[in-house]
């Protein structure tokens, strides 16, 4: 058969995984119940993920950056929502709102801001939904007015990730308003924002079911005025290269389903051997026993699928498209699952803010829902099908 290469992550990789872990659990995992609690960004874990490179793993070394490839960062991400999902947004974020220029912005776009990104000069995030344009995003009316050589941005964009704390945004926006309904993606373009541009303000913090330690605001941009050579790309190319960055980032939210359910796996798995009754282990019931075994399963089928759509966007192959999409809505379906299963091993303990858990399970929640909620990863999943692109194993 000849030396086939064994299907298991590198040492390298394996390497991230144990120092990002180590990590975690000195100066992140203490964190995450205070943080969640007091509704309150984690400066601990922002703080200790910028001193060790993980805040923006992805971004090349020719910038600064530790130069992660695809597989790297997720495992990064998965190793922090472990523990703490709100502080897996950090890295995810950053990707999340850089990917535009890495994929379409110019080499003087990138060398500022990705720069900025590596050295811990401020977070990127990203700016795609609006009051009226969720699942619609092409339905956007945040508008891009050329004035001389500069562009006027004025809009509102909604569910903004790290909003607030982010020093610099990707901003989609219309600027031929107007092309026919039906190529109304094509009048879109994409811009870099900053916090400290005139015009630019944020709403209060959303109350949010989970995630609390990670801000979600609406963007304000009134008459924002930039320099004409923050357009992300050619004018027109905006939408296209949103889409082509969640392709990518969506494989990150998979990889938070990943560690939010391996984290609640481990709590059951701890519990269930320490908790007695009927004279024995819970644990030694098989019925418990079942149930760990098929959160066991999901975790790792998932991971897999993960760590496929990882490869698959580091190389970017044509089949990226099926794999982030099915990584995304399977893990997040598996995170919500075997978190709320994790609450059920623990019984009253579980439903209780003593134990993390039931945080765990809020955590997950999001999983479904942002970056295309798993309804729209279905859609995507099935067009890719019938038009044949899936890899062919």
């Amino acid at each position: 058969m000849g030396d086939l290469p064994l299907f298991a992550l590198s040492e390298e990789h394996q390497a991230i995984r144990e120092a990002v872990r180590e990590l975690c659990a000195a100066k992140v995992e203490p964190f995450a119940a205070a943080v969640d609690e007091e509704a309150r960004y984690p400066e601990e874990a922002a703080a200790a993920l910028q001193a060790a490179d993980f805040h923006a793993p992805h971004v090349p070394e020719e910038y600064g950056g530790a130069g992660a490839d695809a597989l790297a960062t997720v495992l990064v991400i998965e190793e922090i929502a472990r523990v703490c999902v709100a502080s897996s947004l950090i890295p995810a974020v950053n990707k999340l709102g850089s990917m535009p220029l890495l994929l379409s912005g110019s080499a003087e776009l990138k060398q500022t801001y990705l720069s900025k990104l590596a050295a811990g000069e401020g977070g990127f995030s990203y700016c795609l939904s609006e009051p009226d344009a969720g699942s619609d995003a092409a339905a956007m009316k945040t508008r891009a007015v050329r004035d001389g050589d500069d562009w006027v941005l004025s809009g509102v964009k909604r569910w903004i990730t790290n909003a607030g704390v982010s020093e610099y945004y990707t901003v989609m926006a219309v600027t031929d308003p107007t092309v026919s309904t039906g190529g109304k993606a094509k009048g879109i373009s994409a811009f870099v924002v900053e916090k400290s541009d005139e015009g630019v303000s944020f709403g209060a913090p959303e109350k949010k079911l989970g995630i609390k330690g990670s801000p979600t605001r609406e963007v304000y941009l009134d008459n924002v005025r930039i320099p004409g050579d923050r357009i992300i790309g050619e004018e027109g190319t905006g939408f296209e290269t949103a889409m082509r960055t969640l392709d990518h980032t969506r494989v990150t939210i998979a990889a938070q389903a990943v560690g939010v359910a391996q984290g609640a796996l481990d709590y059951a798995l701890g519990y269930s051997q320490e908790r007695q009754q009927f004279g024995k282990r819970i644990a030694d019931f098989q019925g418990l026993q079942f149930l760990l075994a098929d959160m066991g399963m999901k975790i790792e089928a998932a991971r897999q699928l993960t760590y496929a759509a990882a490869g698959r966007s580091e190389r970017g192959d044509k089949d990226l498209t099926f794999f982030g999409a099915a990584a995304k809505c399977f893990a997040s379906d598996v995170a919500m699952e075997v978190t709320t299963n994790a609450v059920q091993v623990l019984g009253g303990y579980g439903y209780t803010r003593d134990y993390p858990v039931e945080r765990m399970m809020r955590d997950a929640k999001i999983t479904q829902i942002y970056e295309g909620t798993n309804q729209v990863q279905r859609i995507v999943i099935a067009r890719q099908l019938l038009a044949g692109i899936q890899s062919q194993l």
